[in-house]
């Protein structure tokens, strides 16, 4: 199966099954003697495993990661780094009724008719537990950039119709420490309460509802990205988009700016104390492609998780009527948990260009 590695130069290769022995991951082209802090990478991997709360899945996983190679003496060599995290409580009876069924709006009927087989149980490759995979690599990925001082965050900024109001970020620690007090990862407090009950009411009605994650790299330096189709936002916008659930990315001012006049929309330079700065940021900190040195801004809208826990009408293989309904441990919300994925995929895209950019003049 193609489509399984992300990335030119900081490049990622995933593998592993929902209900397989592991997942895991691959990372070629991460730099040598890069400090490994393996305690920072499972506490990534712990705010995307399930069973955190009473509003995410009930599944256990611990989601341990090993390192089986690239990885000497507590640095990187310059060589793959591979990474496992074995699946430990699989339930694949619970996905006993749809061998021969459709679920609605999941990969079961596309997957089957691409390649005639598919994994049953829990959606096989299509299912977001490859996430941790890409968690664990992204982990790799923020540690580099930390150590060139570019921090990314990101928080649940709407659930439903609940919008929490603008956060300003002034120490990126700071930020995580506030959003990691509650369990819906939302770095308002009232606004987290308000979500985390509807969240639950959902829950109890058997019902999913979708969200919107707004991320957010700090000290990002000018020149990161490539012309014409390599921009920085086409690469996130494709990192973000390759998410499970995820249906809507934007950036800077997004649909929104559609609405504005050039006059108003137009983000004015400024030299400030000898650094060039804009005085808005409605280009999300990205201009031609390339960013320009100010914060890059942008959310991700995730659609309601598909299974749910209701009869719904559906078909089998043989295009007859049938009925499912959901089984099993499902999120009814999957915000909470993606939080670290987004921002995983970002410090992907970042890195990869942080590398490629490099080479971008000759010195």
């Amino acid at each position: 199966m193609a489509g399984n590695s992300f990335g030119q130069l900081f490049r990622i290769t995933t593998f592993g099954e929902s209900h397989g022995e592991a997942i895991g991951v691959i990372i070629d082209g991460c730099p040598a003697q890069l400090d490994v802090d393996l305690e920072y990478i499972q506490s990534e991997l712990d705010k995307r495993r399930p069973g955190q709360s009473k509003i995410t899945t009930q599944r256990k996983e611990s989601d341990t990661v090993k390192i089986l190679s690239g990885v000497f003496e507590g640095k990187t060599t310059g060589t793959p780094i591979a990474m496992l995290i074995p699946n430990e409580d699989q339930r694949s009876k619970d996905y006993s009724h749809n061998v021969d069924v459709f679920r609605p709006s999941h990969a079961d009927y596309t997957y089957q008719t691409k390649y005639g087989i598919r994994d049953h149980r829990g959606g096989g490759r299509s299912s977001a537990r490859e996430t941790a995979a890409r968690v664990a690599a992204g982990a790799l990925a923020k540690l580099l950039l930390k150590s060139q001082g570019i921090e990314i965050v990101a928080h649940v900024s709407s659930v439903g119709k609940i919008n929490a109001p603008n956060v300003e970020i002034i120490n990126a620690q700071e930020f995580i420490d506030a959003r990691e007090q509650n369990i819906v990862r939302c770095a308002d407090p009232a606004t987290a309460e308000e979500m985390i009950e509807f969240i639950d009411s959902i829950r109890k009605q058997g019902d999913t509802v979708g969200g919107k994650i707004s991320c957010y790299v700090q000290n990002c330096p000018v020149g990161l990205g490539e012309p014409v189709f390599d921009k920085l936002h086409a690469e996130l916008g494709k990192a973000m988009l390759s998410i499970n659930a995820v249906h809507g990315f934007e950036y800077g001012s997004g649909f929104a700016g559609s609405e504005m006049r050039g006059s108003e929309h137009n983000d004015i330079f400024i030299n400030q104390v000898n650094q060039i700065k804009t005085i808005t940021n409605f280009s999300g900190g990205i201009q031609g492609g390339i960013s320009n040195g100010m914060p890059i801004e942008f959310k991700v809208a995730f659609k309601p998780v598909a299974t749910i826990m209701q009869s719904q009408p559906t078909i089998d293989s043989q295009g007859n009527a049938a009925e499912i309904s959901g089984k099993g441990r499902h999120d009814p919300c999957v915000v909470p948990r993606a939080v670290v994925i987004v921002e995983a995929m970002a410090a992907l895209v970042i890195a990869d260009h942080w590398l490629r950019n490099r080479n971008s003049i000759l010195s």
